[in-house]
């Protein structure tokens, strides 16, 4: 499908923007500028190594979607810098033309429109309010304006000026824009294409390379040579020659390393492989979370940059869990009307780790993302009451959601009685009697996991981990640790995150994690592998066991679907970030319990999965156009968007 938009602006001069789609099957020279002439086509360069920062796999945004709301955002918002930088944004004037193809419902359903315009007016995902988006869309579509760039205002008309094009199929990569920029005679002023590869990564037909600065139009004159020649693969990894331009900025602080000269560039540890990370672990005598962390500061992060960043990711990720076992809303937005279940789940728990929320008072505040929970009158929530010994259970047709919402006594005569036993008491084999089961570890991963989908589903403040749609998994697990396993949960954080990050990195390189090229194997799958391996890591396993845990986490979630109900990231989604969760720690209990015996690795789960993703029926990759998105028969009456 094709969106396409338009706009008239005050001056009734002409401008012109317009997204389409090519195939990433040839690059051309790097260039994070906007081009006023198409650039000859070059031999398509491949990635010489796997190593990113671990600050652009984990980054800060919104959801519901890192490929359809982070994405567009940061590609709008990068167009429209360079026509800034270019002093082009005054001269662009008339009406506004755009256009986005896509394969299915999910991007009407995911804020694309909402993402694009406010990466127009130049907001950016890590720094907006979640709560003020739908305000100010709807402000757009009210007063009909779009401030381009926060301060160059045109006419906006939505009906008018966006319609979606459903007849367009994709060759490469469904998730792509184009923006060009026309002055009032109509002559083009610009032109730039960006394509939303997953986990909020934005690359250039033109400008491949670069990708973990480009997606966040991070201005390259200021940041280490060693961040400059990374590329984006979506065909069959190869090894490449090193860049030879500028030189490194930095070595490790391991007297021992020898990995690259200071003369070369690139981090002081490259790998491109499982294989070849776990020698680097061996010649060196590092653990791979120490050989994550020395890569960063040649990335040119102190070692107090480091530290602030992983735990500014971590109290993102910590906060997405507490807002969503805390909030208000019964159901999350669409047209689902799906029942939020974390803060029951919550409640039902026997031990709470945010204060007051196992009670909902009737005067509890809604709480969105971004913000604080209400207060009691001391400063502090009240604290939580333990659960009655005898749960209540719900009437017959009402839900466990039903209690959240009422108070309950469980002591008065309307509520105590006997619960009900299905079966007959005169057969042979007498019916199980009700009893309460309770399975710690499986309980709060599921609840933690819950909550930060249903926060994402709800648009609210996530961390890309390594995607939106399975942004579930790895909060969950860590949170485990660091209230049920962990002595030193400051370490263990860093330990985690760093390790998890070395995974992530190697299936980007080696296969996918956008869920539009390898269904939800290439989100949840590898969220559940980075979890498995960051989950060994902190039970101080070695680098062989932590990579077997990956391979486990992986292997059992290949050919895995993305077919979400109504293009909505809540059924399957939310639920399948659950089992992701318990599938990891499994996962990784497994590996320390199998002493180094294993029959598959992981570089050789990373090709399984790259080979199934290329397998894989298009209907399959996100587009809602088979399994559950079908078979699943919901009466809808009113429109998503």
């Amino acid at each position: 499908m094709l969106l396409l938009f338009r706009q008239r602006s005050l001056c009734s001069r002409r401008l012109k923007l317009s997204f389409s789609i090519r195939p990433l099957s040839s690059s051309r020279p790097a260039s994070t500028k906007l081009e006023r002439v198409p650039a000859i086509p070059q031999e398509r360069q491949l990635p010489e190594h796997a190593v990113i920062s671990t600050f652009d796999l984990f980054s800060i945004g919104v959801g519901p979607s890192s490929s359809h709301t982070v994405g567009p955002m940061r590609a709008g918002k990068i167009f429209i810098a360079d026509l800034k930088e270019l002093h082009l944004l005054k001269k662009a004037k008339g009406w506004l033309y755009s256009s986005v193809a896509c394969q299915g419902l999910h991007q009407c359903r995911h804020h694309t429109p909402q993402a694009i315009l406010l990466g127009l007016e130049g907001s950016d995902p890590e720094t907006i309010i979640p709560t003020t988006i739908e305000s100010r869309y709807n402000n757009i579509l009210t007063n009909k304006v779009l401030l381009l760039g926060g301060d160059h205002l045109i006419h906006y008309d939505m009906d008018r000026d966006m319609l979606w094009r459903w007849d367009q199929v994709l060759p490469t990569h469904p998730n792509g824009m184009r923006f060009s920029a026309f002055n009032e005679d109509g002559d083009l002023l610009a032109t730039n294409e960006y394509y939303s590869v997953g986990g909020g990564f934005v690359v250039n037909d033109k400008t491949k390379v670069d990708e973990n600065l480009f997606y966040k139009g991070v201005d390259k004159s200021v940041v280490s040579a060693a961040r400059l020649h990374q590329t984006h693969s979506l065909t069959e990894p190869a090894l490449s020659s090193p860049s030879p331009e500028a030189s490194s900025s930095g070595g490790p602080s391991d007297p021992n390393y020898d990995a690259v000269s200071d003369t070369e560039v690139g981090p002081p540890y490259p790998f491109e492989s499982g294989n070849s990370l776990l020698t680097l672990t061996q010649n060196h005598n590092m653990t791979i979370a120490q050989i994550v962390y020395d890569n960063e500061k040649s990335f040119g992060y102190s070692d107090e940059d480091i530290h602030k960043k992983i735990f500014r990711i971590w109290s993102v990720m910590d906060e997405c869990i507490r807002t969503g076992v805390t909030a208000s809303a019964p159901t999350l937005p669409g047209r689902l009307g799906l029942r939020r279940r974390a803060p029951i789940l919550y409640r039902r728990l026997m031990r709470g780790f945010y204060p007051g929320a196992m009670s909902a008072p009737s005067n509890f505040a809604r709480i969105e993302a971004g913000t604080t929970p209400s207060m009691a009158p001391g400063g502090s929530i009240d604290a939580p009451k333990m659960r009655s010994e005898n749960p209540v259970r719900p009437k017959q047709g009402s839900s466990f959601a039903d209690l959240g919402t009422k108070s309950v006594n469980p002591t008065s005569p309307s509520t105590k009685r006997a619960p009900r036993v299905t079966g007959a008491f005169d057969h042979p084999l007498l019916p199980e009697p009700p009893r309460k089961t309770m399975i710690p570890a499986v309980d709060f991963l599921s609840c933690y996991a819950i909550a930060v989908n249903e926060v994402n589903a709800s648009g609210g403040r996530i961390v890309t981990s390594p995607t939106n749609g399975a942004a579930g998994v790895i909060p969950a697990v860590l949170k485990y640790i660091t209230e049920f396993v962990s002595d030193d949960p400051e370490k263990s954080v860093m330990t985690f995150l760093l390790t998890a990050s070395a995974i992530g990195m190697l299936f980007k390189r080696g296969s996918t994690i956008s869920a539009a090229e390898g269904g939800c194997q290439a989100e949840v799958g590898v969220a559940c592998s980075m979890a498995a391996g960051g989950f060994a890591a902190c039970m101080v396993s070695s680098p062989e066991t932590v990579l077997q845990a990956a391979e486990i986490g992986i292997e059992h979630n290949l050919g895995l679907t993305c077919d979400p109900i109504d293009g909505l990231v809540q059924v399957p989604c939310i639920e399948r970030n659950s089992l992701g969760a318990v599938k990891a720690v499994t996962a990784a209990q497994l590996s320390l319990a199998s002493h180094g015996v294993y029959s598959v690795t992981l570089d050789e789960a990373i090709e399984a999965m790259r080979l199934t993703a290329s397998d894989m029926s298009v209907k399959y990759k996100e587009t809602s156009l088979s399994g559950l998105a079908t078979t699943v028969k919901i009466p809808l009456s009113v429109p998503a968007w």
